[in-house]
């Protein structure tokens, strides 16, 4: 039993060395082109405001025609000028506004600029094509090394819908009479009255940043990225079939964008407004790459390729007219599958 065991040892070691001389005798093409498909992720975008969008004035009126002073609500003096501290001259909008616990009534108001609080854009499949050539300058053993050079192209597409608008909100409580009980909600008071009373000033102020409305309509951004790598590699053939690689170096870039968005917004204080536009932009991109090969051979000449590439371009970021494009090219992960002539 030993004895067989001894042999069996022995064969397996014979057959390993004669992979491993094959490995190192191995002549591969000095030459190769690669054509293959190539698949992106993690890329990312968003749109955002380059700058601030004031927050309009309040369409919406009081029963006798005053322009409401605040976003969900109004307070007035009434017609006595409230020289007693109260005023029946007020509304608001909604049940959430009464604080029972402080027996006061909130109403707010949008300060300032609002900002686009817009999420990341939503990306369709980023694909496109690769063209590398390798050359071989030397080798060691089963190990070959040399440089490879790639030109490739991706389509980037992103697209992205409602968001909310936000700003800074200022909240004024204003007090009623313990014990009583404010009208149901939405509910407006005259000038003239009478009505349910509260304090014609407020009795505290708050300010924080909230929603002050929302955005609908359409934001897309379209780009085509023409790009080249350059770099060392080093090759391993496992045997006469297979072989794997690493291979890195510099990668370029060169982005063609084009942004567009049509959008309106509708604030919480009744007003709305619409905003449209496009733009074009050009930028070259500079940095590197590192990248896992395979390949099988499939006939003397050609072989099947895959590649798992990481590449990073850093960020692309302009603005167009009111709005800025933002795109996150640092961590990309390429994914290609294509086929190989050797020559």
């Amino acid at each position: 039993m030993k004895h067989n065991q001894q042999l069996r040892l022995g064969l397996i070691a014979v057959s390993l060395l004669g992979t491993l001389n094959a490995a190192a005798q191995l002549e591969p093409p000095k030459d190769r082109l690669t054509f293959s498909a190539r698949f992106g992720l993690n890329i990312s975008a968003k749109m955002t405001g380059a700058s601030a969008v004031p927050v309009p004035p309040s369409i919406r009126t009081t029963p006798d025609g005053d322009a409401y002073n605040y976003d969900n609500g109004f307070r007035f003096a009434d017609v006595s000028g409230s020289v007693d501290g109260y005023t029946w001259y007020w509304g608001y909008d909604g049940s959430g506004q009464i604080d029972s616990a402080n027996n006061t009534i909130l109403l707010s108001s949008a300060a300032g600029n609002a900002s686009l609080n817009s999420p990341d854009l939503d990306e369709d499949p980023a694909a496109g094509m690769e063209i590398t050539y390798t050359r071989e300058l030397g080798a060691s053993e089963s190990i070959r090394y040399g440089f490879e050079g790639a030109l490739n192209y991706l389509n980037l597409s992103f697209s992205g819908g409602g968001y909310n608008l936000t700003a800074p909100i200022t909240t004024d409580a204003y007090a009623f009479v313990p014990g009583t009980t404010p009208p149901g909600a939405p509910y407006g008071g005259t000038l003239n009255g009478p009505g349910f009373v509260i304090g014609n000033k407020p009795v505290s102020s708050a300010t924080s940043i909230g929603t002050v409305g929302t955005v609908t309509g359409s934001r897309d951004f379209e780009a085509s990225l023409w790009g080249a790598r350059v770099g060392p590699y080093a090759e391993l053939y496992l045997n006469k079939t297979v072989s794997v690689s690493l291979s890195g170096g510099l990668a370029l870039g060169w982005l063609h964008g084009s942004v567009s968005w049509n959008e309106s917004f509708a604030f919480a204080n009744g007003a709305t407004v619409s905003a449209s536009g496009s733009g074009n932009d050009d930028a070259l991109l500079v940095g590197g790459y590192l990248a896992a090969n395979v390949h099988w051979r499939l006939a003397e000449h050609w072989a099947a390729a895959g590649s798992v590439q990481f590449q990073s371009l850093g960020d692309y970021d302009e603005v167009f007219g009111t709005r800025r494009v933002e795109l996150d090219l640092g961590q990309s992960f390429l994914f290609s599958l294509g086929v190989c002539y050797d020559f």
